[in-house]
């Protein structure tokens, strides 16, 4: 008989529901198409400019700056979350959203997870419009990941709460988040938006703490038979 943590990994290791797929497919097409404009395979090179122009996220739109179009201050939530700034940019952030999304999308369903989702990349645009004074504009998913990341550690909190066993290792993996954060930032000369980052997590955890822990496993009589897996 498989115990609750093997059925769990179990579960964990099953493939990437197709909700997490869509979003993957969602973000993979748009960079598909910049990256051969680069190239020069299709379009023209001022494809990615025009792109980031309309859909990135540029705080100078909630201070006053004239949008291109109507509404484009508030679809750049969730608009910035679709774009990227090459392949190697999508390659790690998509690498991260089917590891976190599959066991994420499992545990909360699948509106839950659409709903998750959507939290944590618009509450990574709220982190950087509120602590960034940049006029550059910011794009990726890493806003609404580092909200998956947050949800996970949430949920995981509350589970070892409620079994009354340590959370030490959800703070040493929010220690690990917060000094990778530092390294990509000195790696990058800054050019890191650590903001939304830090705006998606928050998200993340608090949908998560939200989300119903599941019941700790009754004791069972030993002279029951155990139930079938």
């Amino acid at each position: 008989m498989a115990t609750s943590g093997e059925r769990r990994s179990r579960r964990e290791a099953e493939p990437a529901p197709m909700l997490v797929w869509a979003i993957v497919l969602a973000c993979v097409l748009p960079e598909l198409v910049l990256s051969g404009a680069d190239y020069g395979l299709w379009g023209r090179t001022g494809w990615r400019d025009i792109a980031f122009s309309y859909g990135a996220f540029w705080t100078p739109l909630l201070r006053g700056a004239t949008p291109l179009f109507p509404g484009q201050a508030e679809l750049m939530f969730l608009s910035h979350g679709f774009l990227h700034a090459g392949l190697v940019h999508l390659l790690f952030n998509m690498m991260t959203l089917v590891s976190l999304g599959g066991p994420l999308c499992r545990r909360f369903g699948t509106a839950g997870f659409a709903l998750l989702y959507l939290v944590s990349l618009v509450g990574g645009g709220l982190g950087f419009a509120v602590l960034s004074d940049t006029a550059l504009p910011m794009i990726g998913a890493s806003g609404a990941l580092f909200g998956l990341a947050g949800a996970w550690l949430a949920v995981e909190r509350s589970r070892l709460v409620a079994r009354g066993l340590s959370v030490w290792p959800v703070i040493r993996a929010t220690i690990w988040i917060i000094a990778l954060n530092v390294v990509m930032w000195l790696a990058l000369m800054g050019f890191l938006a650590w903001q939304a980052h830090l705006g998606g997590f928050v998200a993340g955890w608090l949908a998560g703490m939200l989300a119903p822990v599941p019941a700790a496993g009754r004791q069972r009589s030993p002279h029951r038979p155990p139930p079938a897996d």
